[in-house]
């Protein structure tokens, strides 16, 4: 595998450094994640641009240093099969369909815990100010302060307080949560080039650091998937922080796996992924 930093890798790390210096160091350390970080659609801090700003955001020293590595090991024999141009389009690609499944996910347990309250008939500007209250501690949503939060909204809009049972508080309060989830980090871009090394280089031996097992890259990385999807569907957490972004993980390795295909079976023509 070739050592050498391929340019656009250069240029991607020297990116994501940056935009990790400019988060520590200023505004106390929230100014950026309030900025870059994708929000959930629901939540007013949403904007546009955090669609692609949130590629270029980590979550801590600790996520960027695993994720500039694994850009380094992976995405220099990667760019150096494709082709700068063809490699940042798959980077980017695959940071796309990470943002699609994992907001797909959170639609999903979004609309779940709405069929809670349904039954309420509550408006929509009730709806979208109570996922709204602010009932963040730090990195957690607390059911004490959203209770806070909520029982001025209701005073507002005149709604009997008997109609929030327990089962309905725990809707609302899930509602709030996923609204107040955020993505961060490279991620979903990573697994997508991970994908695609995996392809070019299926004999290829691979290991995770805590598990220092060489396995072949055609049964590594679908594996590292499936960890991946049982992690989002039961919360258990196998080699990654429990507020992961699992789907987007599982959404940037089929991105990249898809358009190498793609690359691949078309390798005879102008659309080879090899040119």
């Amino acid at each position: 595998m070739r050592r050498g930093i391929t340019d656009t890798v250069k240029h991607l790390l020297i990116i994501n450094v940056l935009m990790f210096i400019g988060t520590v160091t200023i505004g106390n350390g929230q100014l950026f994640y309030g900025w870059f970080s994708m929000f959930f659609p629901e939540s007013d801090m949403f904007q546009p641009w955090q669609i692609i700003t949130h590629m270029f955001m980590h979550g801590g020293m600790t996520h960027i240093l695993f994720n500039m590595f694994a850009l380094w090991m992976f995405g220099t024999a990667v760019e150096a099969a494709l082709g700068s141009k063809k490699f940042l389009f798959l980077y980017l690609s695959a940071g796309l369909g990470a943002v699609l499944f994992q907001l797909g996910y959170y639609y999903f347990e979004f609309y779940s815990a709405y069929q809670g309250i349904k039954d309420l008939s509550l408006n929509s500007e009730f709806i979208h100010k109570m996922v709204n209250i602010n009932a963040s501690d730090g990195l957690y949503i607390k059911g004490e302060l959203f209770r806070d939060g909520l029982v001025p909204l209701l005073n507002e809009y005149n709604i009997d307080s008997s109609v929030i049972t327990q089962d309905v508080f725990r809707s609302m309060f899930d509602m709030n949560a996923v609204s107040s989830s955020r993505m961060v980090g490279a991620s979903g871009c990573i697994m997508g080039i991970l994908a695609a090394f995996g392809m070019m280089n299926p004999e290829a031996k691979l290991m995770l650091i805590f598990l220092p097992i060489p396995i072949k890259a055609k049964y590594f990385i679908p594996g590292i998937i499936i960890l991946d999807i049982v992690s989002a569907f039961t919360g258990q957490s196998f080699f990654s922080p429990s507020n992961t972004a699992y789907m987007a993980h599982v959404g940037g390795a089929i991105t990249g796996f898809l358009m190498m295909w793609y690359w691949k079976k078309t390798q005879f023509n102008r659309n080879r992924w090899d040119r």
